[in-house]
């Protein structure tokens, strides 16, 4: 997450066991500063989080608070959240007491200061994970007698079912990174059905439920079950579906 583009920044690697010192709060002069002016991705675990706190649609959600950029990947445009037209650029989420949305929060938010490297997974199903401190120059953060590991801080903060569905993300980023749209780039359907499985769960259900889908593709009843009451679980068939479709490939099967 680059919190301002005007901050000078530095990242840490930080090693297994190896301590950090942290603590955020009102006190400090640079509370909620991170929040105005913010270059933040969102990820699709992110958006259902926050469009089920607010009480909206996916697709109302996408509208009001995000736009799309191509950053790192060419073939796959990012989702970053939008900021406010005040002069101060501040978040839409940002009262004058802090985060409206904080126990939902994204999960560039929930993890800062810590950022997390991931590899796609290899030939054995491993992944490389490496984990780094940010220090942008406004934060005082940092100076504190609070000492965390990176595990205490994925507790702490309550990270780990956000990295249980960025992991597979990343993997489906290498995939898009190969260009599988062909010639017709982003207006290939293969993208545009790819990206509303990734971002648009409500669109994506009534995909499910509504279409030839489940002519083709052998769901357990428990299964369906859990799709109808659990938007995670349509995000993981989601990430499932697109590596299907793309590489013929996955746990996914095919009746036909």
């Amino acid at each position: 997450m680059e919190c301002s583009a005007r901050a000078a920044r530095e990242n840490r690697h930080i090693r297994e066991g190896e301590r950090f010192s942290f603590q955020c709060h009102s006190g400090l002069p640079c509370f909620t500063a991170c929040c105005r002016k913010a270059d933040m991705y969102l990820y699709p675990y992110d958006i259902i989080r926050l469009k089920n706190r607010l009480g909206i649609t996916s697709g109302e959600f996408l509208e009001r608070y995000t736009f799309t950029a191509i950053r790192e990947n060419p073939y796959f445009p990012n989702v970053m959240l939008k900021m406010s037209d005040q002069d101060d650029g501040a978040c839409f989420f940002l009262s004058k007491d802090g985060c409206r949305v904080y126990e939902d929060r994204p999960f560039s938010c929930r993890a800062y200061p810590m950022e997390r490297g991931v590899s796609t997974l290899d030939r054995m199903g491993n992944r490389d994970v490496h984990h780094f401190i940010a220090v942008h120059s406004y934060c005082r953060g940092h100076n504190t007698i609070n000492d965390w590991t990176v595990n205490d801080w994925i507790d702490n903060q309550e990270i780990q079912p956000f990295i249980e569905m960025n992991d597979p993300w990343a993997d489906l980023d290498g995939i898009f990174r190969t260009n599988p749209w062909g010639e017709q780039g982003l207006n290939a359907r293969s993208f545009k059905m790819a990206f509303m499985a990734s971002y648009n769960m409500d669109t994506f259900k009534a995909f499910i439920f509504n279409s030839s889908f489940l002519d083709r593709f052998s769901l357990s009843e428990k299964r369906m079950a859990e799709l109808q009451n659990s938007e995670t679980e349509l995000l993981r068939l989601g990430f499932q579906w697109i590596t299907f479709f793309l590489t013929g490939k996955g746990p996914l099967g095919d009746r036909s």
